[in-house]
């Protein structure tokens, strides 16, 4: 039986290493219907694509702090659970699993911090533009806040398109 996710929104301020995002939150969808599907990373991919959200892969999150400043990026957990720090390294541990779907925006830190064996996600980015990839510290931060301002904001939501919680939150 299906239920409707539990949404989060979260802020994170720049901590010197990581730029975040000033002005789009983090969006966290848990149970999202994936997490009921025979096959949850192919959910996935049918569903990011069909909003307009492409270049798809499967595999795990680094287990480094990392951003992008040239795109935002879509995560949806397809396999096993895992601990993810977000925000950087002065943000905060999230506990994910399967069907669980996480909306960065350009500029958020994030990293694995502990997984499951199985762990998987499936990862896209809007307009299919893959995303420049930038260790937490090793980028002038200043060029890097201003590709983040420049980022154009999705046209749908990953998981549920024009009506989906990502036009809600960042369409201030």
């Amino acid at each position: 039986m299906s239920r409707s996710p539990q949404i989060e929104t979260h802020f994170f301020a720049d901590d010197g290493r990581t730029p975040n995002n000033a002005t789009l939150p983090l969006i966290v969808l848990r149970h999202t219907e994936a997490a009921e599907a025979d096959n949850p990373a192919e959910w996935f991919e049918k569903r990011f694509t069909a909003h307009g959200w492409g270049s798809t892969w499967r595999w795990h999150v680094y287990p480094y702090h990392h951003y992008h400043s040239t795109n935002h990026e879509v995560l949806g957990v397809s396999k096993g659970s895992a601990t993810l720090i977000l925000g950087g390294e002065k943000g905060r541990e999230f506990q994910v699993s399967t069907g669980d779907v996480l909306i960065l925006p350009a500029g958020l830190g994030h990293m694995s911090l502990t997984a499951t064996e199985d762990f998987q996600v499936v990862g896209a980015y809007p307009r299919g533009d893959k995303p420049d990839l930038i260790r937490a510290g090793e980028a002038n931060l200043d060029a890097a806040r201003g590709r983040i301002e420049k980022v154009p904001l999705p046209d749908l939501d990953p998981v549920y398109g024009a009506k989906g919680p990502l036009m809600e939150h960042w369409r201030c």
